[in-house]
């Protein structure tokens, strides 16, 4: 995979539940984490004392974060609204040239802030909150 150009990463949210995305509006900077807890099985037996790991155990997490400056979008009003009714609807991550990663998210955090003489911008940081599914491009 050759390099990537970083406004090809794409966060959609499920507009009302009915499985039309809209690209959350915006956004100037993206970023995707997925995480996988280990479960410690060592033991005295372990061979050579090596750790051993106990596979396909442990917590599966993802999360998103974002930040960008208000369009006046369907979008903004969607994510407020997500926030305040502590809403998990499905959001899709586009990975360019990986595939796609759909499933539920909570929005654990909006923030605002703007300078005088500047735009208005703002910050979401979301967590999974359910299994997620992945497409290859």
């Amino acid at each position: 995979m050759g390099a990537q150009n970083g406004r090809d990463l794409l966060i959609k949210v499920d507009m009302s539940g009915d499985g039309l995305f809209g690209t959350v509006a915006g956004l100037r900077a993206t970023r995707v984490s997925f995480n996988a807890e280990s479960v410690d099985v060592t033991s005295l037996e372990s061979a050579g004392g090596w750790r051993e790991l106990l596979s396909g155990a442990g917590v599966k997490s993802a999360s998103i974060s974002g930040s960008g400056v208000f369009k006046d979008a369907d979008t903004d009003e969607r994510a407020r609204q997500i926030f305040f009714d502590g809403e998990t609807p499905d959001f899709q991550v586009i990975i360019p040239d990986f595939g796609v990663v759909e499933g539920p998210f909570q929005i654990t955090a909006i923030e605002y802030s703007g300078n005088h003489d500047g735009e208005a911008t703002y910050e979401l940081a979301m967590a999974s909150a359910g299994a997620l599914t992945f497409s290859a491009l």
